[in-house]
């Protein structure tokens, strides 16, 4: 990947309570190296590489988010043409602007919002750094799945912010919605359950694996927890969440040969 329309998840980073752990824990899983790229306040963002291409990045989570005891957690971007205003247009739709927008010097320019259900996302504006340069293969990212307490306060706010079609599909007892960004998928999207318990609203992070159950084997030895699967979604794949030893949670994707993943 050279460049990224609007619309279109680009990039994911970890704000990890202990980051060299958790630079291990997930280049154990995925074969990921690292680059570790020093930042004004003396620490690094590591990036983090699959075959020598940037996949997503690590980075030690903020003093204040350690202090509210908040779980590492996987961030998702989505590129966009003009990140003021689209701030400004997701505080219009009923979002809430978390951290307003940002100059990340010559990497881009960045905002992170709150959808009207509670979900968190963050908005990028590329300078020299336009994205993940790899997606869609082993150990990069392969989908993006909202779960919300609200499914059509969702529809409404990112098809309103992104101009995303939603299409929903039937399964089973649930539906499933596709988020359509133009001719491509941009991410999917179902109702959390309340038997799951307290578990806020939030982008979820796909990784895509060759072999899920025998990466649920080393998440397992590595310290990590199987929250809920394996489960087989026909035409898809078979996927998993996880949860890292340090509480950040994830998700894990063996896809089908025919399955279409996002792009």
């Amino acid at each position: 990947m050279t460049s990224y329309a609007p619309g279109t998840f680009c990039w994911v980073d970890l704000a990890a309570t202990d980051q060299d752990a958790a630079k291990q824990f997930y280049s154990s899983i995925f074969g990921w190296t690292s680059n570790d790229m020093p930042m004004p306040d003396g620490a690094n963002y590591s990036m983090m590489l699959k075959g020598g291409k940037t996949v997503g990045a690590i980075a030690p989570m903020q003093p204040m988010q350690k202090d509210a005891g908040s779980p590492p957690t996987w961030n998702s971007y989505i590129a966009v043409e003009n990140v003021d205003n689209s701030a400004n247009k997701a505080a219009s739709l009923g979002g809430t602007i978390v951290m307003p927008p940002m100059d990340v010097p010559e990497a881009g320019r960045m905002a992170v919002v709150q959808d009207p259900a509670g979900a968190y996302v963050s908005l990028w504006q590329a300078g020299s750094h336009k994205g993940a340069e790899v997606v869609n293969e082993t150990g990069a990212v392969a989908w993006q799945e909202l779960i919300t307490n609200d499914t059509e306060k969702s529809k409404d706010f990112y098809s309103g912010l992104l101009g995303w079609n939603p299409s929903d599909m039937p399964m089973g007892e649930m539906t499933y919605t596709i988020f359509n960004n133009g001719e491509k998928q941009a991410g999917g999207m179902f109702a959390l359950d309340p038997n799951w318990g307290p578990i806020p609203p939030n982008w979820t992070v796909y990784f895509a694996v060759e072999d899920c159950d025998a990466t649920l084997d080393t998440v397992k030895a590595l310290g990590g927890k199987v929250l809920m699967g394996p489960n087989v979604a026909p035409g898809v794949g078979k996927f998993a969440t996880c949860q890292d030893p340090q509480g950040g949670a994830f998700a894990v994707l063996q896809p089908e040969m025919s399955a279409q993943l996002q792009g």
